[in-house]
């Protein structure tokens, strides 16, 4: 396992403008493998790849800004509109995600039951 390489390589692929690149790129950041830990650099580079439609980067950051991370505020309005993106199209991860999102109504997601 060479979480270093991987990390290289995937900077290369993202640095091209490859969304699965950037999204693999983002997960190191986010793991701390391969690059030191930075949730922040990880949200960057995931937003990147969902802003090109990766449907794994909708859900990775989703989940992030469900939760919150080191520099990352929780925000669960942006939360579930990244996993409305994925749900949309058809990823039952997600659909359950935001499903669950609506159904509490906290912190501006409104309550859609």
């Amino acid at each position: 396992q060479d979480d270093d390489e991987a990390a290289r390589l995937y900077r290369k692929a993202a640095d091209q403008g490859d969304a699965r690149g950037q999204r693999l790129l983002g997960n190191c950041f986010l793991k701390g493998k391969g690059v030191l830990r930075n949730d922040k650099e990880g949200a960057r580079w995931n937003r990147l790849a969902a802003d090109q439609g990766d449907v794994s980067a909708h859900i990775q950051l989703g989940a992030l800004l469900q939760s919150g991370g080191d520099g990352v505020p929780q925000d669960l309005a942006e939360a579930a509109r990244y996993f409305r993106l994925a749900s949309d199209q058809g990823n039952a991860d997600a659909q359950v995600k935001l499903g669950l999102l609506l159904q509490s109504g906290d912190d501006g997601v409104p309550q859609d039951l």
